[in-house]
């Protein structure tokens, strides 16, 4: 099973000019549970997917909400010369594909 099938909804968005943040959104405890006990979302992990410093990712469980969330460096600073995903809109496909 892959990250993209077991989550409701997975996005990432701009979290300032130097920054991107992905949300995980689960719809059940079990997906939830699942999710948070997988390697997937590791900070290694998320940080050897994006190439960045595993020190640089910070990684949040919001158990209420049922959601993860990991916030992390943008690879070139929003609307420089080689950025090309303005508002890291694009950025969580990379990890929808990722088995758990």
């Amino acid at each position: 099973m892959t990250l993209g099938e077991t989550a409701k909804y997975v996005r990432s968005k701009n979290a300032g000019p130097f920054w991107m943040t992905i949300d995980v959104f689960c719809d059940s405890r079990e997906a939830y549970d699942r999710l948070k006990a997988s390697t997937v979302l590791r900070a290694d992990s998320i940080a050897e997917v994006y190439h960045v410093d595993t020190n640089a990712v910070k990684r949040f469980e919001v158990d209420d909400l049922m959601v993860i969330k990991a916030s992390l460096p943008r690879p070139y600073p929003q609307g420089s010369r080689h950025e090309r995903d303005m508002h890291s809109g694009q950025q969580y496909v990379q990890l929808l594909d990722l088995d758990i």
